[in-house]
């Protein structure tokens, strides 16, 4: 009998179920462990709910970006966004954790576009579509609450020059057979998607090149995002800076209980733009799971919409105990949704202006 299909997780596809900390051994990251909490939670107060609930679970180097931190030195925050279409929840779970670091340790972030590799890859989308989007993208991006004056947009294509000599010093460093192994290429990708890696790993150095000192960058993402960060880190220090951090975080399944949310699916994913009659069907029609950690009715609570931990916690034992049926769990999912798409639209509209100058 065929052995099952293993799942797919790559910064492109994500599928099957995802073995969370196999990925850990997989990748050769850390747990983020009770210890490194507690010292997070000496700087920030009470532990942001995706600490507390596991939603970020996984690390490489935060201990050594507190130490630099701790002894009177800063980081810089570094995420960022293909701009191939609209914003759907999924997107939102690590941007709001970069959001609760920013504000929680005033650190810069760097949040970068990469219209580029939407436009190198197979069946990619043209110049004016990525402009478009990266607007569209960076209202979702503002409305969850960064702050203006410490919030800068690196549009790749757009701001070219303020990677590419980082960019070639980096490309100098990491051969052809490294890019293929690690990204899993096959036999004929693009000449610009195998010098893509090289513009989306600058951004880790750009802090420490304009300031003429090391500042260590961390990386918020999705663990699947990881590869990036490995051939980045395998070049930093040969180049005289310090190996970027990350912390990694757990992904939003699909409506449909799919590993991940997918833009390719749109009637299976939430976007921030919908409205409320269509959120209502989307979860209406939703799979429901046999228990609530593989439902996505729960996870949707638990990722993102719910920061209060009794509300979660009654859910959950609700569930489980069959408190509550899916019918009525659905229609208080879509309620939640769509109270919270409806501050988030709100904000939207009031900062259209501001974000357009960011974008300059």
């Amino acid at each position: 009998m065929a052995g099952k299909e293993a799942p797919a997780v790559t910064p492109w596809e994500v599928n099957g179920e995802i073995d969370y900390d196999g990925l850990m051994e997989r990748f050769g990251t850390e747990p983020i462990t009770p210890e490194l909490l507690e010292r997070v939670r000496q700087h920030t107060g009470r532990l942001h709910y995706m600490l507390r609930r596991g939603v970020f679970y996984s690390h490489r180097d935060l201990d050594t970006v507190l130490d630099h931190y701790e002894g009177g030195g800063r980081f810089v925050l570094y995420t960022g966004r293909g701009p191939s279409g609209p914003v759907h929840l999924g997107h939102l779970v690590p941007w709001t954790f970069t959001r609760h670091l920013q504000e929680a340790f005033g650190s810069q972030l760097i949040f970068q576009f990469t219209d580029d590799e939407r436009m190198l890859i197979r069946d990619g989308i043209d110049e004016e579509a990525a402009g478009h989007w990266v607007l569209e993208n960076a209202l979702d991006v503002m409305a969850l609450g960064f702050d203006p004056e410490k919030t800068e947009f690196i549009v790749n294509v757009r701001h070219a020059a303020k990677l590419y000599p980082l960019a070639l010093k980096i490309a100098r460093d990491i051969t052809y057979s490294t890019v293929r192994t690690v990204f899993g290429f096959g036999d004929d990708p693009s000449l610009g998607m195998m010098f893509f890696p090289t513009m989306q790993a600058a951004p880790c150095f750009l802090a420490s090149e304009r300031d003429g000192e090391p500042v260590p960058c961390l990386v918020p993402a999705e663990i699947e995002q990881d590869t990036y960060w490995r051939i980045t880190r395998d070049v930093a220090r040969k180049l005289g800076y310090p190996k970027p951090a990350q912390v990694h975080g757990r992904m939003l399944p699909g409506l449909t209980g799919d590993a991940k949310t997918s833009s390719s699916q749109p009637l299976t994913a939430i976007y921030t733009t919908d409205v409320p009659e269509l959120v209502e069907r989307k979860i209406e029609e939703a799979d429901t799971g046999d228990h609530p950690a593989r439902c996505p009715m729960y996870q949707y609570r638990n990722l993102l919409l719910t920061e209060n931990d009794d509300e979660t916690h009654e859910f959950y034992v609700d569930c489980l105990e069959g408190n509550i049926d899916c019918r009525e769990c659905k229609a208080r999912l879509a309620e939640a949704v769509n109270r919270f798409l409806g501050k988030h639209q709100r904000r939207r509209r009031l900062i259209r202006g501001s974000v357009e100058k960011m974008l300059e």
